[in-house]
């Protein structure tokens, strides 16, 4: 059963997501944020300190968006539920590139907003840094934008990883104060992915844990 290590609304919300879509059972636990200061124990199983952390038998990794392809491939091989595109689908590039383009070009802006704009004390924290880099982020929404004007989700026609990757930084981006911006077909996108029953199963599980294990219930990325 794998075990995820995640802070609220981090970018371990992906794999979290991916699990309660695959409906699978698995382990939550939950950390202050950030654990590398709140938790120094947590640096024994994660040399890095950071979030997402996942655990799988013997197998260990720490990145949201590949997290989100192993837990696709390896709890659902035969792709029943449709979550991952293999090799042979005229879309796998696509499916590939959007996977990977949610963290690597939407999260990297956005944690540079985070930074400047909220965690750094007053006295470090650079407005024109944060403004800069929020202007970014919602520039690199325009490839989404285009792909979106005819098309449901990013690849194959269906909801996939690579929607819950870039579901998770239009999410942070919401928490940022910056959903008001998004292009519309981004705008109607996003409502679809946050209704979607898997995204709430998330939410109510990452609180649900917290309050369990003591843990607070804010958004890390507050």
């Amino acid at each position: 059963m794998p075990t995820l290590y995640h802070c609220m609304s981090a970018r371990s919300f992906r794999p979290l997501w991916m699990l309660e879509e695959l409906q699978v059972p698995y382990a939550l636990q939950m950390l202050p944020f950030p654990p590398r200061a709140l938790q120094r124990s947590y640096l024994d199983i994660n040399v890095l300190g950071t979030v997402p952390f996942l655990e799988d038998g013997d197998q260990t990794m720490t990145e949201s968006a590949a997290m989100c392809q192993y837990l696709a491939e390896t709890q659902d091989p035969d792709n029943r539920l449709g979550l991952w595109v293999g090799r042979g689908e005229r879309d796998h590039a696509h499916y590939l590139n959007w996977l990977h383009h949610g963290e690597a070009t939407l999260t990297f802006p956005q944690t540079l907003v985070l930074r400047y704009g909220r965690f750094e004390p007053p006295e470090r924290r650079l407005p024109q840094v944060a403004e800069d880099y929020g202007r970014w982020f919602l520039a690199r929404l325009r490839a989404i934008a285009a792909r979106l004007e005819h098309k449901p989700f990013l690849a194959a026609d269906r909801f996939t990883g690579a929607d819950i990757s870039v579901g998770y930084a239009l999410m942070l981006g919401e928490v940022l104060g910056l959903s008001a911006q998004y292009p519309a077909s981004v705008q109607a996108y996003w409502e679809r992915l946050r209704q979607r029953p898997g995204h709430l199963r998330a939410l109510a599980a990452q609180e649900q844990a917290a309050r369990a294990q003591g843990v607070a219930v804010a958004p890390a990325t507050a």
